[in-house]
């Protein structure tokens, strides 16, 4: 187990790599690591397809979303909400701010891809059809949640998330060992998923699944009217990763300052 400050220096000079790295394998990594994130919010819907009681559902899915980070952490994939730490990189002056914002560009648009790959494979292979269609009611419910939410509420929960999944990337480099890192970003994403805080990854297979299921299957009497592809980018993302910016910056500008400001 390395310091806070050891993990900052060690972001810090990884912030080289992730900028200067070809854009082919940059975003190969990122739609992987969306990928991961969408097949984790699929399995968390699935466990929780059939309970009724919406605190247990939730809990239900908290304990099963942290393997989307998991595999994406020891898969050292690229996910656009951990990549917000690059300004770690910045503030030392190791990276330019053009290399930080394509990186965020390229890793965003793989990150969506990868999601909505998966769920549009997971459409076609009838996955939201289990449980007598339970599954596809979940989905869908989640989904129209989400898009029918607020701007200024999905902005200030696209804040508090990217601050503990950043919180967990962190922490990820404080543990040396495989099983040691999974433990350590397991709570702190436990803890946005039971508190409804939104992630703009997250969002990309939640609510492109609900549109594929919908158009699948039905909307299984839920109103759908708010499930449409401009409240899922415009109305959804936008806010949410605007959030999840300034979220995840904090975070990373409060690591820099207590560990590396004096440098």
């Amino acid at each position: 187990m390395i310091t806070a400050k050891d993990a900052t220096i060690k972001y810090s000079e990884s912030g080289i790599n992730k900028v200067n790295m070809p854009i082919g394998r940059m975003l190969v990594l990122s739609i992987m690591a969306g990928m991961f994130i969408s097949l984790a919010g699929t399995a968390s819907s699935i466990v929780a397809a059939t309970v009724d009681n919406h605190s247990i559902a939730r809990m239900l899915m908290a304990l099963v979303f942290p393997a989307g980070l998991a595999m994406v952490v020891l898969n050292n994939s690229e996910l656009f909400t951990g990549n917000n730490l690059l300004v770690i990189s910045l503030l030392d002056k190791r990276i330019s701010f053009l290399s930080m914002i394509k990186n965020w560009v390229v890793v965003y648009i793989g990150n969506l891809l990868g999601s909505m790959l998966v769920t549009g494979i997971i459409t076609i292979g009838h996955v939201y059809s289990s449980f007598d269609n339970a599954m596809t009611t979940r989905v869908i419910n989640i989904a129209v949640t989400k898009a029918s939410l607020g701007s200024s509420d999905a902005f200030t929960r696209g804040i508090l998330c990217n601050v503990l999944v950043c919180v967990a990337v962190m922490m990820t480099l404080m543990a040396e060992t495989a099983g040691g890192k999974i433990a350590a970003l397991y709570f702190p994403i436990f803890v946005f998923v039971v508190c409804g805080f939104e992630h703009s990854v997250a969002n990309m297979g939640y609510i492109s699944g609900g549109i594929f299921a919908n158009m699948k299957y039905g909307n299984c009497g839920v109103d759908v009217s708010s499930l449409t592809w401009y409240r899922f980018f415009v109305g959804n993302l936008l806010p949410v990763t605007l959030g999840n910016i300034l979220g995840g910056c904090m975070t990373g500008v409060a690591y820099w300052f207590i560990s590396r400001k004096d440098k």
